[in-house]
């Protein structure tokens, strides 16, 4: 029984190796378009479309719409469904391969629509991060838990690289819930709909960002530990001091401000001991 409450009308099945999971419940679609407000204006980019549950609303309020979907059979669905809606430019390609600055093409930023494969939600968040100039906001449906660890706060117990990661070039905003019975199949997870804001303002230089995420990496798996005995090696204690942070905190104790204080710190020693080495290496051999 559970199996053919789960096929589609269409015909679909839902394919594991995607990750995919079609939502189906009406009013919770309406107040996710609603979320999105999308206009005519705008550049609107869907990930993992599916069977155009979002696609089609979507699509009757902006005229056009750019879906990324990986399953050719579901692009096809996707084409013959849109026909009268609106313009549907579908690519059909892995979403972690997708250039962002090629589907914006032009002065407009992206508005990013999407229920997040869960399998891969984590390096697809990292690649939009690292586009962020081309994208005006995200709304994403997530697993739950990647959800509140997206938002936590520091010292919560959900708090981690992610958090930080985000939240340095993001405002996070939860806006609802979303039932694992929303969707077919049913997921073994329940899930959470979040709006993304990039900031305007830029609290990390780029030519700082290598440190800042190598640090965060650093410290997150060494979270037990003290900042003093974690960065041994890295920084002194007068260096955590310098960078307004308490040597006996614990990495999830810390903002996202005093982690982009510590890595300038960081990147500052790593300089002074490249520099000692150089100067201490043995000059070359004379001919």
């Amino acid at each position: 029984m559970r199996a053919a409450r789960d096929r589609p009308a269409d015909g679909f099945r839902a394919r594991r190796r995607f990750g995919q999971h079609f939502l189906h419940e009406g009013a919770l679609i309406e107040r996710i378009v609603a979320a999105v407000d999308p206009r005519p204006d705008q550049a609107i980019v869907e990930i993992g479309p599916g069977r155009g549950a979002l696609t089609l609303p979507l699509l009757r309020l902006c005229g056009e719409l750019t879906a990324i979907e990986i399953d050719h059979d579901l692009c096809e669905h996707l084409r013959r469904a849109a026909l009268g809606a609106g313009t549907l430019h579908l690519v059909n390609e892995d979403v972690l391969s997708v250039d962002f600055a090629t589907l914006a093409g032009g002065p407009r930023r992206l508005r990013i629509v999407g229920n997040l494969p869960y399998n891969i939600s984590t390096p697809l968040l990292f690649r939009i991060l690292g586009q962020l100039r081309h994208v005006e906001d995200v709304h994403c449906t997530l697993q739950r838990e990647v959800a509140q660890r997206i938002g936590a706060a520091p010292g919560s117990k959900h708090y981690g690289r992610l958090s930080v990661m985000v939240q340095l070039d993001c405002r996070v905003e939860g806006l609802f819930p979303i039932a694992a019975a929303a969707f077919r199949p049913r997921p073994q997870v329940e899930s959470a709909f979040l709006r993304l804001v990039p900031r305007p303002e830029v609290s990390v230089a780029p030519e700082e960002r290598a440190a800042f995420s190598e640090l965060v990496r650093h410290l997150f798996s060494r979270r037990r530990k003290t900042l003093k005995s974690a960065l041994r090696g890295h920084m002194g204690e007068e260096h955590i001091v310098q960078a307004g942070c308490e040597p006996a905190s614990r990495p999830q104790e810390l903002s996202v401000a005093d982690f982009a204080r510590l890595a300038a710190q960081w990147s500052e020693c790593r300089h002074v001991r490249s520099s000692r080495e150089s100067a201490s290496a043995p000059a070359a051999p004379r001919d």
